[in-house]
């Protein structure tokens, strides 16, 4: 996961600084547009929505949708993206006034969660990655790396979304800064060593313990 404000994906441990209004919208944003595509699309069209100074809620509500689609293009289903990032903002302002940081601090994570998957194109691990990074709530995030990662160790198998985050939230111990520490070196795993193709098994820090269990399906 890229720290709000950096420009690269950056796995900073023990990070856990203080998020602005902004901050916490741009991980918000970020969730959205990372759907379907690569993180380097989504930097850049980060990148060109700073660059606007189209990154608030308030800029992004008012933002006509064939402008903001143009700034995102990057990211890949630009239009859908665009009509769901200007939606997300209109009803945060308008059900939120105190704005997200109090909106997320005060809420219950569960109550959270329920309320971001009422929002259109907000999926499970959309709305994870927002209560995990933006509202530093304890919810495990599943992702393509961390099946692929844990199908290949033989941790579980057969498993649907709710199913693998059962498994690692009572494997775990129910703590934010755990999950986000956890979450952020499987996904550097699967981005260095455990790709879907031609994953690098040879130099894998796990590979002791998965050299014998790999299955293509993962």
């Amino acid at each position: 996961m890229t720290p709000a404000g950096k420009t690269a994906p950056v796995y900073a441990p023990g990070f856990y600084g203080r998020l602005t209004e902004n901050n916490i919208f741009e991980i918000c944003a970020g969730a959205i547009l990372t759907q379907n595509t690569a993180w380097k699309n989504v930097e850049q069209a980060l990148r060109a929505l700073k660059k606007s100074e189209k990154l608030s809620l308030g800029k992004i509500a008012v933002c006509p949708l064939p402008a903001l689609a143009a700034l995102i293009r990057s990211s890949g289903y630009h239009n859908q993206k665009a009509a769901r990032l200007k939606e997300l903002a209109r009803r945060i302002m308008r059900e939120h006034p105190e704005g997200l940081a109090a909106w997320f601090a005060q809420a219950p994570g569960s109550d959270l969660r329920a309320e971001l998957l009422s929002f259109k194109g907000v999926g499970p691990e959309t709305a994870d990655s927002i209560a995990l990074y933006a509202a530093r709530k304890p919810v495990f995030v599943i992702d393509a790396y961390t099946r692929r990662i844990a199908g290949r160790l033989g941790l579980a198998g057969g498993l649907d979304y709710a199913g693998w985050q059962a498994f690692f939230e009572r494997s775990l111990p129910r703590n934010m800064k755990m999950y986000n520490e956890y979450h952020a070196l499987l996904v550097k795993l699967g981005k260095d060593f455990c790709r879907k193709n031609r994953p690098a098994c040879s130099g894998c820090p796990l590979n002791a313990v998965c050299a014998k269990l790999y299955h293509d399906e993962y």
